[in-house]
């Protein structure tokens, strides 16, 4: 075994960011992964369906011979080691099914949701996403739904989130923010992409930037050269610059299962714009082909942390971005809501 793969053996590993899960785990644990926050149900679903995908998830859970464990406190990563599972953190990737009805969040976090995401990528009761042409900040329900969220302990995730609305949610927010992945706009200017300003912000405000391999946020547009491993690891290098090493994490946004194609049909179906078309295009249509040349799957994570190692990164630093730092700011987030 080499001292990067062990390493990353030894090291608590969290991945900020799955869209979907079918139940296998196989390629989660090749990758060293020990848990990840799940994508509970589809971007654009209503309250009837959350609630469908989140009992399918308890269902999965409540199986005797169950893989998963279910993250609820930051000390349910230990146990979930301790038990050989992988550990899953409910969380969405919208606010839709709140609707207007605020007290959904509550009920929500009472089934176990502990990360949601407050827009994706359009607009909704709460705020602007990246792709909407006005831009507008958070409204008037989503100030008063950012403080329920702090009150009942769910982390905000600002990944899909326009630039108002970001500036706005870190402003009003007690508590530190997430965004679970993406990456440096400097470096790929693609809608998802983060300004330097939202980074900085969002490290003073004691929160995690989780770097992504998704392929359109690591490209620079060339159709001819894939993003490769060196391509992500200049974004998180500049995040962690601008952040500093404790603000840094990886959301992969990869889908995890045994069957990518029936994966790409149940989530296939939302709507994309015009950078992920241009990639799409220029490299192919599959799941593995979204991602980064030489890392389209979980088993393909240790070579990042071999990547950083050869780069000179410190072994502290490493355990931090491997799942150090999102298990340190979800816990001081998550007791904030035991305390209210």
């Amino acid at each position: 075994m080499t001292a990067a793969r062990a390493l990353h053996d030894d090291a608590l590993v969290i991945d900020g960011l799955v869209y979907h899960a079918d139940g296998d785990v196989s390629d989660l644990v090749a990758g060293g992964i020990n848990a990840l926050n799940v994508t509970v149900c589809h971007f654009e679903a209503d309250f009837e369906q959350a609630c469908q995908e989140t009992a399918r998830w308890h269902g999965r859970l409540a199986q005797p011979d169950t893989r998963w464990l279910q993250i609820e406190t930051a000390d349910d990563f230990d146990k979930a080691r301790t038990q050989g599972k992988v550990g899953v953190i409910l969380g969405w990737q919208n606010c839709r099914p709140v609707a207007d009805e605020l007290d959904r969040f509550a009920f929500f976090r009472r089934l176990g949701l502990r990360i949601m995401q407050l827009t994706y990528n359009f607009r909704n009761a709460l705020g602007d996403g990246c792709l909407e042409l006005e831009g507008a900040g958070l409204t008037l329900l989503g100030r008063q739904a950012v403080k329920i969220m702090n009150d009942l302990g769910i982390a905000i995730d600002l990944s899909h989130v326009c630039h108002r609305t970001m500036l706005d949610t870190i402003e009003a927010s007690r508590q530190p923010v997430l965004i679970t992945h993406a990456n440096a706009h400097v470096l790929a200017p693609h809608e998802r992409n983060k300004s330097d300003e939202i980074i900085s912000l969002v490290a003073e405000k004691g929160g995690v930037i989780g770097a992504s391999i998704y392929g359109p946020m690591c490209w620079n547009g060339d159709t001819s050269r894939k993003p490769t491993i060196d391509d992500y690891i200049a974004h998180l290098e500049h995040i962690a610059e601008i952040a500093g090493p404790e603000h840094v994490g990886f959301g992969t946004d990869l889908a995890t299962g045994a069957n990518y194609q029936r994966m790409a049909f149940e989530r296939g179906h939302w709507r994309r714009w015009d950078g992920i078309n241009r990639f799409n295009a220029a490299f192919g249509e599959d799941i593995p082909a979204r991602y980064l040349a030489d890392c389209n799957k979980h088993s393909d994570l240790p070579k990042v942390t071999a990547r950083l190692l050869e780069r000179g990164w410190r072994e502290d630093d490493i355990r931090g971005y491997l799942g150090g730092n999102f298990r340190r700011v979800l816990d001081g987030i998550w007791r904030a809501g035991q305390s209210s």
